[in-house]
């Protein structure tokens, strides 16, 4: 009885440590050296009728450029991200100063 329940064991426990790392491997969520953050932007509107306007995983310390109904340029932190407020408009989109990523930004209603 004792090599039934070892070797029912063993099948149990075998596969599961076959899939740990396979499972963790793409459970990971940081970026491989080289590659791209994946940037995002949002618009939601504030308390006293303008719009604010944020993005986060751009480029550290570049200029970005939105436009919509207002438009500018902000430089962004050292996290990549950036933040306006005030702006009038729902609708931006926002690019990096050398053009290599654009993105629609969403709204976001609360």
């Amino acid at each position: 009885m004792n090599r039934t329940r070892l070797a029912a064991l063993t099948f149990l426990a075998v596969p599961a440590l076959a899939l740990g790392p396979a499972v963790a491997a793409h459970a990971s969520t940081t970026t491989a050296p080289g590659a791209a953050p994946s940037a995002t932007c949002n618009v939601e509107r504030e308390s006293n009728g303008k719009y604010h306007l944020w993005g986060v995983g751009f480029p550290n310390g570049q200029k970005v450029i939105y436009s919509g109904a207002s438009s500018g340029t902000v430089s962004t932190d050292d996290s990549g991200r950036f933040d306006v407020d005030g702006l009038s408009g729902a609708k931006f989109v926002v690019k990096t100063g050398d053009g290599m990523t654009t993105v629609t930004c969403a709204m976001v209603n609360h």
